[in-house]
């Protein structure tokens, strides 16, 4: 489970990770309040899950309560991403004297836990990861040891942070570390952390992910209440809500397909198409698992279709206890269900396996205009890849 910018604050504030002050707020008259309450001068953060904000125009500074008003209603109801900001966080302003990077997270290939800290934080740390990734120093983290303070101060000196900061830092990264492992998160970021101009080191922002399998330890549901009381969840929020495995990605095709590690090879084989089409990718990771009813399918497509970024869906489906035939009923069940309204690009459907005969006849049979049946996952992906280009 993804965490807003404001509740990952306020695990770091539980754990001791200094954070700026600061409310959420869901009208623009909450925040006036907010901005009142805090004295000072304010920044207005769209509280959405995804990176980007602050170049979508998500960040606003306000410097009092009335342009936190006037700041607040032009954010709120913002489309950042395909995901609307219906609540802001109200916080602090601060400036930064300098802006660092750090994170702990889960890799699940070396079966490890990785820190990483660069002193080159901010918005452009992606484009450093890319362009220059020895900027980054990146350390594996016996789980056994942890974070010790001679480690973390280590680390910091390895990234090349100044001298004087970096007890300072060590011990936010002896924190963030005990964030990571006392809530059982696959993820903790901070990006950036800021030293301010009276030597002050804050977390100016926050990204955490929590284990969706350790919540029975912790108060997590809290968390999970708040996107489905505003809706702020986007897509992933819907399609969790309707038993779907579903991850948002910056692309244009939509993927559905049944079982993960075939919808990865999806995602795999239409990123690769798309390199001589325009340069489309993929737009999702949509596992619908075994069952392929009409009510599933009907609720991967529209959670799918209901992606702006989305230009054309491609179902790759593999029958196997689930006969292709019977997913076949299921789209042809589902495209009625949306509706004209609710289908307005192109899908590809590629099936394979038991039935695979049967159901591209029942397919073909049903003549939907939209709807093209492609024989292999190769032809498929390059089709879908170009439809989506075009």
């Amino acid at each position: 489970m993804d965490l807003f910018e404001y509740q990952a604050k306020e695990l770091f504030a539980r754990h001791g990770v200094p954070v700026p002050r600061g409310r959420v707020a869901s009208t623009p008259e909450e925040a006036r309040a907010v901005a009142a309450e805090l004295r000072t001068p304010t920044v207005i953060k769209a509280q959405v899950k995804t990176g980007g904000r602050g170049k979508a125009g998500g960040v606003r500074p306000a410097p009092g309560p009335a342009s936190a008003e006037v700041e607040a209603a032009r954010v709120l109801g913002m489309d950042i991403k395909g995901l609307t900001a219906l609540t802001v966080l109200v916080e602090q302003a601060t400036v930064p004297l300098e802006e660092y990077y750090a994170a702990y997270l889960v890799d699940r290939a070396g079966g490890a836990f990785i820190a990483i800290v660069s002193a080159e934080g901010g918005m452009d740390i992606e484009e450093v990861a890319a362009t220059r990734p020895d900027a980054l120093v990146t350390t594996p983290v016996d789980p056994a040891v942890g974070m010790d303070g001679r480690s973390a101060r280590l680390l910091a000196s390895r990234a090349g942070l100044p001298a004087d900061v970096q007890d300072a830092v060590a011990d936010v990264l002896v924190r963030l570390w005990r964030v990571l492992v006392e809530e059982d998160a696959l993820l903790v970021e901070v990006n950036p952390l800021a030293v301010t101009p009276d030597g002050r080191v804050l977390a100016l922002d926050g990204k955490v992910t929590l284990d969706d399998n350790a919540a029975f330890r912790h108060g997590h549901d809290a968390f999970a209440e708040v996107p489905a009381a505003h809706g702020a969840a986007g897509l992933e929020a819907r399609a969790k809500a309707r038993g779907l495995n579903y991850v948002k990605l910056d692309g244009e095709v939509g993927v559905i397909g049944n079982g993960a590690g075939l919808v990865m090879s999806t995602l795999d084989v239409v990123a690769y198409a798309g390199q001589s089409s325009g340069g489309a990718r993929p737009a999702n990771f949509l596992d619908i698992g075994g069952g392929a009813s009409a009510q599933v399918m009907a609720d991967a497509l529209e959670i799918v279709l209901s992606d702006p970024d989305v230009r054309a869906v491609l179902v790759n489906v593999f029958g196997g206890i689930t006969a292709c035939d019977a997913v076949a009923h299921g789209i042809v069940s589902a495209l009625g269900m949306l509706g004209e309204h609710g289908v307005r690009h192109p899908i590809v459907v590629r099936l394979d396996g038991n039935s695979a005969e049967a159901g591209r006849a029942v397919l073909h049979a049903a003549g939907h205009p939209l709807v093209r049946v492609v024989a292999t996952m190769d032809a498929a992906a390059e089709l879908a890849a170009s439809l989506a280009a075009a």
